[in-house]
C-alpha cells in the first residue's frame, strides 16, 4: 500500500494532481478544499497523504488502482470515516469536501445541516444520514480539537489565536485552504504553541522550509 508520496507539483487539473517522483509521474485524485491551494504550489515539492483504492468499471467487471491524496494524515483519517456513510462513495466523497475536512467534523458535532446541505450533492436526507452516522465519531477531527486537547488555555481562547493566526497569514497573501494547511501542521509539531504570534512565525518558517 502506498500510504505518502512526495515529488514535484507537475500538474493540477480538477479533483486530481500529478507529482513527479523520480522518473515516474503519479496521478493523485485529491479533495475540492485542496485543489485551490495545490495550484499555487505548482512546481514545487508537496507531500501527500494517500490512500490507494481499487475502483470498479461502470460494468463491474474489472477494477482500476488509484491515489488518493490528502495534505494531512488527519484529513486522510476523516476521508475514510466520512465514505462509511451509506452513498458516499471515495469520488463523491472528494466532492463534498469542498472545505477543509476540520469545518466538516465540526458541522456534524453541532448538528449544522444547512452546512451540510450547502456541500456539492448534499441534500437534506444525506445530511442528515451523516449526521446520524458520524456525530460521535467526529471530534478528534473537529477545527481546532487537536490544539484545546494539547493546550492549557480555554477552547474559546485557543481558537481566538487560531483565528487571529490565520487572518495574519491571509493578508500576507497565503490562499486560506495553505495557511489553514500551515496551522495545523505547527500545531500539531508543537502542541504548547499558546499565542498567534507564535503561530505566524512556525507557519512562515514551515513555509520556507518546503
Amino acid at each position: 500500500m502506498i500510504s505518502r508520496i512526495e515529488g514535484v507539483l507537475v500538474d493540477v487539473e480538477e479533483g486530481r494532481a500529478h507529482v513527479r517522483c523520480g522518473g515516474l509521474v503519479y496521478e493523485v485524485l485529491v479533495s475540492a478544499a485542496d485543489h485551490g491551494g495545490l495550484v499555487q504550489e505548482l512546481g514545487g515539492t508537496v507531500e501527500l497523504h494517500t490512500l490507494h483504492v481499487l475502483e470498479g468499471a461502470a460494468q463491474g467487471s474489472s477494477f482500476r488502482p488509484r491515489l488518493i491524496g490528502f495534505r494531512s494524515a488527519s484529513d486522510r483519517a476523516f476521508f475514510e470515516l466520512f465514505t462509511t456513510v451509506k452513498g458516499i462513495g471515495a469520488r463523491k466523497a472528494l466532492r463534498v469536501m469542498q472545505v477543509p475536512a476540520g469545518r466538516i467534523a465540526r458541522a456534524v458535532a453541532e448538528q449544522d445541516l444547512v452546512l451540510l446541505k450547502s456541500l456539492p450533492e448534499v441534500g437534506k436526507r444525506t445530511a442528515e444520514a451523516i449526521v446520524v452516522e458520524l456525530k460521535d465519531k467526529v471530534d478528534p477531527f473537529v477545527e481546532g480539537a487537536h490544539v484545546a486537547e494539547a493546550g492549557t488555555g480555554s477552547p474559546q481562547a485557543i481558537a481566538a489565536f487560531v483565528e487571529e493566526a490565520l487572518a495574519v497569514l491571509l493578508q500576507l497573501g497565503e490562499p486560506r485552504n495553505r495557511a489553514e494547511d500551515l496551522i495545523d501542521r505547527v500545531t500539531r509539531a508543537d502542541p504548547t504553541i499558546d499565542s498567534a504570534d507564535q503561530l505566524v512565525t512556525g507557519a512562515l518558517r514551515l513555509k520556507q522550509l518546503n
